[in-house]
C-alpha cells in the first residue's frame, strides 16, 4: 500500500519540499546585488502620493526600493504616468502599476456573490485580457517596467510577449497578493510562466513562507501589516524572522484601520496622500525593528541591480 512518504519522495523528486519547513532553515538566496531585503509601499496611487511617500522617506531617513499602484494604469493620465516615471527614475526606485481591468471592476455579480469573491481578481473573458495587456503595453510606452498581474492567463500572454520583443525584455511582472496561490507548487508555476517577483497570501506561517522559499527562487512580497480587507494584522515582529527565511524579500506595509479607496481620484487624494505617508513611517518602524533584532540583514540600495526603475520616455 502507498503511504503518505511515497508522495513525499516524489515531491522531492521535483525539487519540492517534502512539506511545511517547521525546521525554518536559512535561505542563502539573494537579489542580484547580494541583498537579503528590500522595502515596499503599496497603494501610492498617482504622482501625488509619490512626492508624498519620498519626501516622507526622506525626512526618516528610509530607503524606499518599490512603490505599487492598485487603481490602475487605465486610472492615469498620460501625464500622470510620466510625472511618476521620472520622480522614480531620479531615487532608483520602482514603481509597479496594476493592469486592470478584472472580474470585479465589470458586471460580474459573481464577484459580488457571498462565495464568489475568488474570481474577483480575475481577467474576465478575452476581451478583458486583451486590456489588461493594453494597460502593461501603455505602462511600457511611458517607460514603466514594472506591472502588477493577478490572473495567470495575462502572466502567461505578456511573458510571451516580452520574450517575443512586443515588450521591453527588461519588463518585471510583480503577482499580486490577490492572485492567491498558496503552495510552493503553485507558486513555481507562476515562476515557470515569467512571474518575476509574487506577493504570497498574508496569512501563511513562518514553516509555509519557508516551504515555499525552498521551491522558488524569485522575490517574495511579504505584508507584514496587512489591509483589513486582506487579513487587517500585524507581524511586525516576525521581520527579522521572514528576512532570514524567505530572502530574496520585499517587505511591504499595508496599513490597517484604513479604507480601500480603489480607484482614486482627486475626490479621495487627501486621504490617499495621508495613508502614503503614513506606510512609509511604517516602514521607518520595520526598519529599526530589523536593526535592532537582525542588524547583520542585508538591505539593498536605492537604484540597486533587478530593480525595474522606470526609464523616463523623451516627449518629442
Amino acid at each position: 500500500m502507498n503511504s503518505i512518504e511515497d508522495t513525499r519522495l516524489f515531491l522531492r523528486s521535483l525539487n519540492l519540499p517534502p512539506g511545511d519547513l517547521y525546521d525554518l532553515p536559512t535561505s542563502t538566496k539573494r537579489f542580484p546585488d547580494g541583498a537579503q531585503y528590500r522595502i515596499e509601499i503599496p497603494s501610492t496611487e498617482g504622482p501625488t502620493c509619490l512626492h508624498a511617500v519620498i519626501e516622507e522617506a526622506e525626512r526618516l531617513g528610509v530607503t524606499i526600493h518599490r512603490v505599487s499602484q492598485g487603481s490602475g494604469v487605465l486610472m492615469l493620465t498620460d501625464d500622470e504616468i510620466d510625472e511618476m516615471a521620472s520622480l522614480a527614475s531620479a531615487k532608483g526606485m520602482e514603481v509597479s502599476l496594476f493592469a486592470r481591468p478584472n472580474a470585479s471592476w465589470d458586471t460580474s455579480a459573481m464577484s459580488l456573490a457571498s462565495a464568489g469573491g475568488v474570481v474577483s481578481p480575475r481577467a474576465r473573458g478575452q476581451d478583458q485580457l486583451i486590456y489588461c495587456l493594453e494597460d502593461i503595453k501603455r505602462a511600457a510606452d511611458h517607460g514603466i517596467r514594472s506591472v502588477l498581474l493577478a490572473d495567470e492567463g495575462v502572466l502567461w500572454v505578456a511573458a510571451k510577449m516580452r520574450s517575443g520583443g512586443e515588450l521591453p525584455a527588461d519588463m518585471q511582472f510583480k503577482m499580486s497578493v490577490m492572485m492567491a496561490s498558496a503552495n510552493p507548487a503553485s507558486i513555481r508555476l507562476m515562476q515557470d510562466l515569467g512571474a518575476d517577483t509574487y506577493n504570497i497570501p498574508t496569512d501563511l506561517t513562518l514553516p509555509q513562507i519557508a516551504s515555499i522559499r525552498a521551491a522558488v527562487d524569485i522575490p517574495l512580497d511579504i505584508y507584514v501589516e496587512v489591509p483589513d480587507d486582506v487579513g487587517g494584522f500585524v507581524r511586525l515582529y516576525e521581520i527579522p524572522e521572514l528576512i532570514r527565511i524567505a530572502s530574496p524579500v520585499y517587505i511591504k506595509l499595508g496599513l490597517r484601520n484604513a479604507p480601500n479607496i480603489y480607484p482614486v481620484g482627486k475626490h479621495l487624494e487627501s486621504v490617499a496622500v495621508l495613508m502614503s505617508r503614513e506606510r512609509v513611517r511604517r516602514a521607518k518602524i520595520a526598519v529599526d525593528i530589523i536593526q535592532r533584532y537582525y542588524p547583520d540583514a542585508v538591505q539593498s540600495a536605492a537604484g540597486a541591480k533587478g530593480l525595474a526603475v522606470p526609464v523616463p520616455r523623451r516627449k518629442p
